[in-house]
């Protein structure tokens, strides 16, 4: 019997494929695009509070004018009309509530991180970045006259390639952007323009001079119970950090907005006790981002109450209305109460503090995967078992609070659905 193939169908299925491949070819072409224009932008970003940091290092006087730089932050920011600033949050809903980002959002994240960072203010550059890589992408699709959908999938491949061209981490960059959004789900129809923004923009970063986060693990224990007992009780206590973390971030918040109700006072007021703080403390510990002490906390030489004061004074940076980002002070955080841990327990330096960074990002961002990447990335794979172990525990432990209110809880963390 003579088969007659169904030429309706195979035409079909060939019209699939062209347009698939036409697709693939589209976003291939945008992610390099953004890769470029991203990459480059957030390296220049990341130069600047370079300069900020060796400025205000050999400059201490930076500090005493930190209230006056948030007045300029704070006219910024009303100059443009823009009185409500939600920070991450806003790229965050550009891509589950179709909210729009202005273009001048780039600029004024960029200006006022720098300001915040040079006068000593405590904030993190990673968590601006997202800003500066969504509005640049989702501005991009826009220019380039996308709907919706692929302004969506532009906003996140702008936050991947800013994020990677910072950290120097593009596998965690990739996957960050499109599982920050929607807590329990991926959009990996945006992995292709995410994968190729984030490799492009982290070459662009490495050849501008830009150095990435790495951290040497080189002690890891092989696995048994005794480790595998004490790497449980760090995730736990790393996952109730995170929360305690992310509701000094919005108690700090809402606690000058209940006292001080006009923002030009706010952050005046908020830059003094910082200046107050810094005079009190005067190692500079708990200024601008911390990497420097989190290279202490994997030498044992960072101070035991560390984790506490930066939380302190992270959480009344941002809630005076000075800008930055959550995320290094939240690995600052991990990694000094890690290192603590390993002092307190006997459990190898280096993976404590390793782990703490991880089991506090994870908690506080919501996001396994990319905290995973990022271990491999910036500690290697040696210590894979204690990282699973972490960032399991912590992710489940953690519940659903996070630094950003505009993730959109998608499936529950303990049952299918």
């Amino acid at each position: 019997m003579q088969i007659i193939p169904n030429v309706e169908e195979n035409d079909t299925n060939l019209k699939k494929m062209a347009v698939s491949l036409a697709l693939l070819v589209k976003w291939i072409i945008f992610g390099l695009l953004t890769g470029v224009i991203a990459g480059l932008c957030g390296a220049v970003f990341c130069k600047m509070l370079e300069f900020a940091a060796s400025f205000r290092a050999g400059n201490s006087w930076t500090i005493f004018i930190l209230p006056l730089a948030g007045l300029v932050i704070v006219s910024l920011y009303h100059f443009f009309k823009d009185y409500n600033d939600t920070g991450a949050n806003l790229i965050i809903s550009a891509i589950t509530k179709d909210e729009a980002i202005p273009l001048f959002k780039a600029p004024l994240i960029v200006i006022s991180t720098f300001l915040t960072h040079i006068c000593g203010g405590s904030s993190g550059r990673e968590g601006a970045a997202l800003q500066l890589g969504g509005s640049l992408g989702y501005n991009l699709g826009r220019l380039l006259g996308m709907d919706d959908n692929d302004k969506k999938m532009m906003t996140m491949t702008g936050m991947a390639a800013a994020f990677s061209a910072l950290f120097g981490t593009p596998m965690a960059a990739a996957f960050f952007a499109i599982e920050l959004s929607s807590v329990g789900a991926m959009h990996y129809a945006a992995l292709v323009p995410t994968v190729g923004a984030s490799l492009t923009a982290s070459s662009i970063a490495a050849y501008m001079g830009v150095a990435s986060d790495a951290f040497m693990v080189k002690i890891v224990p092989e696995l048994n119970t005794g480790y595998a007992s004490l790497a449980a009780l760090l995730a736990v206590l790393g996952a109730l950090m995170s929360i305690v973390f992310c509701l000094s971030i919005k108690g700090g918040r809402k606690t000058l907005d209940k006292y001080i109700s006009n923002p030009y006072v706010k952050v005046v007021a908020g830059g003094i006790i910082i200046i107050v703080l810094s005079m009190i403390f005067r190692s500079g510990y708990y200024n601008g981002t911390g990497i420097a002490v989190i290279e202490m906390a994997f030498k044992g030489e960072a101070p035991p109450w560390a984790f506490i004061l930066k939380l302190l004074f992270t959480s009344i940076t941002l809630g005076a209305g000075y800008k930055g980002g959550e995320i290094v002070p939240a690995l600052y955080v991990g990694a000094t109460f890690g290192s603590l841990f390993a002092q307190i327990t006997g459990f190898p330096l280096q993976l404590a503090t390793a782990m703490g960074m991880v089991s506090v990002f994870c908690g506080a961002t919501n996001c396994p995967v990319a905290s995973l990447l990022i271990a491999f990335e910036m500690f290697g794979f040696e210590g894979m078992p204690y990282y699973l172990i972490t960032i399991s525990l912590s992710y489940a432990i953690s519940g659903y609070i996070s630094l950003y209110g505009a993730q959109v809880i998608k499936y529950s963390k303990f049952r299918y659905r």
